[in-house]
């Protein structure tokens, strides 16, 4: 099956930097989609997978596309995926003893007499504690996920150019303000190049705003 020139180039770029940085090959996916997005995967850096949707061959420019793929290989060289995992791991875990341990001690506190009802204060509390817990740790883990983004667009710049990845937030920033928005997974939001929130939900956003992102690039001396 024959490649078009921008799938050579996504596959050629992969390639260089894995080279580059000694790792194994990242598997290199295309997906039809006319969303203008890519996304990094994998449990390891010697075992991961770089996709780009059709959208962004699309509607890109080489160099956009060139700093869209270095991005999402920075993920990879950053291990990003695995801190990502491990970090919700240890939130949703932190949700649960705290929760628990706090509903213990306000339905004891609560507790009016011998009859055992306390273990249904106790449930309801923890649910309760369980669902404000959840939010506060899912605001932590975005503010994560945000500053990763910042340090994924520097190691972009390092492997391919400042510019080339300057331009590619510039294409993005760009079919924002022309396209239509087009609905992407939840599952995979948070990996991708791409997320868009404003006010309030930008607590909740595993991306930061395309004008922060330009504005903290072009500062940096890479």
């Amino acid at each position: 099956m024959s490649c078009t020139p921008a799938e050579k180039l996504v596959y050629q770029t992969v390639e260089h930097i894995a080279q580059k940085n000694g790792i194994t090959m990242p598997e290199v996916g295309i997906y039809e989609s006319p969303e203008v997005n890519a996304f990094a995967t994998g449990a390891t850096r010697n075992s991961s997978l770089v996709a780009v949707s059709s959208g962004l061959l699309n509607q890109m420019q080489a160099d956009e596309i060139e700093g869209v793929v270095a991005h999402e290989m920075a993920h990879i060289m950053n291990g990003d995926m695995v801190t990502m995992t491990l970090l919700q791991g240890i939130i949703n875990a932190f949700v649960i003893f705290l929760s628990r341990a706090l509903a213990q001690i306000i339905s004891l506190a609560l507790r009016r007499d011998e009859s055992g009802s306390s273990g249904f204060v106790y449930f309801g509390i923890t649910i309760v504690l369980e669902i404000l817990l959840g939010v506060l740790g899912s605001i932590i883990v975005m503010a994560y996920s945000r500053r990763r983004e910042f340090a994924a667009d520097a190691g972009s710049a390092s492997s391919v150019g400042k510019n080339k990845m300057l331009n590619a937030l510039r294409a993005l920033q760009k079919i924002h303000e022309t396209n239509i928005a087009i609905p992407s997974d939840p599952k995979i939001a948070a990996l991708k190049i791409d997320g868009k929130t404003s006010g309030f939900l930008h607590l909740f956003a595993s991306h930061p705003p395309l004008e922060e992102r330009i504005k903290h690039l072009t500062s940096l001396p890479v």
